[in-house]
């Protein structure tokens, strides 16, 4: 018998949650290829490690680009890939798939996800929107006549979403996520110390200092890149505090959208939230001091998920159980 399976298509990472195994499967959303011959040589994990490292014939590539698929054959082969290497005993050739994507996504750009699952291998593919399935996966009852509030930050999109009886009631979806906080950093050190740095770079810049609110955190760590100037490698040391000026602005962006978001809810829903909270969710919640930054601007309680980074591919884990609750967007 198929297993369904329940995929979290990240821009940043691909999650897939397998029937009665759990999340069996999380690796970067990249690949490798050779620009000669156009063979893929790496896929995930693999092909991360080569991202900023790779001679002038290969190239990795992230085949999704703010939520959305940016090269479609690129992005199918990655799935084809990872759902062969799950090689699950019992886990036959036509298994149902549950796929996540924005809520801004347009129908061609749920169109393209649907064919890249179905090309990839299943019987029948739903597509659902993420911030309901995080917030499922989140363990919050979306189900009951109550308002519940999920902030979703990934890698490409923030998502934003005010949820009752298992549906949306108001939503709102930015193109700017962890993957925009990383180009911040990139852009604040070349400006302010002539320094150049990688993705790579700035992602653990974020991870180890980074902090929403100035004086929250203070930590330090030692950068390495080439000097602009002289293109030379070169060494700098930053705080927490200028991480936090870098990424302040898409932060705040993504508040404002959130605060606009509550004024435009039914006054029962909006009351629902002043006593359940707020739940952030998605790798973008990991960030030191984020909480109480939405706390601040939206005068109601914040909660962090659990797991952030997994909520999406539970969720589907939970759904595919159920699939009379999954909203299958055409």
């Amino acid at each position: 018998m198929a297993k369904d399976i329940g995929i979290d298509l990240g821009t940043a990472n691909v999650l897939i949650n397998v029937q009665g195994k759990g999340i069996v499967l999380d690796e970067p959303s990249v690949v490798a290829i050779n620009t000669n011959t156009e063979r893929l040589l790496a896929v995930g994990s693999e092909a991360y490690k080569m991202v900023g490292r790779t001679p002038g014939n290969i190239r990795a590539v992230r085949p999704l680009k703010d939520g959305v698929i940016a090269d479609f054959d690129m992005t199918e082969q990655m799935l084809s890939y990872f759902i062969k290497k799950l090689n699950v005993k019992g886990l036959v050739s036509k298994p149902n798939i549950l796929i996540c994507c924005p809520t801004g996504t347009t129908d061609i750009e749920r169109k393209a996800i649907r064919q890249a699952a179905e090309k990839s291998g299943s019987s029948v593919v739903y597509v659902d929107v993420e911030p309901k399935v995080a917030a499922v996966g989140a363990g919050l009852d979306i189900f009951k006549p109550v308002g519940n509030m999920v902030v979703d930050i990934g890698g490409g999109t923030s998502d934003i979403a005010v949820l009752s009886l298992g549906d949306i009631v108001a939503s709102s979806s930015l193109r700017v996520a962890g993957d925009r906080l990383n180009t911040d950093i990139v852009n604040f050190v070349r400006q302010n110390f002539g320094l150049l740095i990688g993705e790579h770079t700035a992602e653990r810049i974020k991870i180890e200092i980074g902090t929403a609110v100035a004086d929250h955190r203070h930590e330090e760590t030692q950068v390495r890149g080439r000097d602009v100037v002289n293109g030379l490698p070169k060494e700098i040391t930053l705080d927490s505090n200028q991480i936090e000026g870098a990424i302040h602005d898409t932060l705040e962006s993504i508040v404002v959208a959130a605060k606009a978001l509550l004024g435009q809810i039914p006054p029962e829903l909006a009351a629902d939230i002043i006593d359940h909270g707020v739940m952030l969710t998605g790798g973008g919640a990991l960030i030191d001091g984020l909480a109480e930054l939405f706390s601040e601007h939206l005068g109601v309680p914040v909660h962090v998920s659990e797991t952030p980074l997994q909520d999406v591919a539970k969720g589907t884990g939970i759904l595919l159980e159920t699939p009379e609750k999954i909203t299958d967007l055409k």
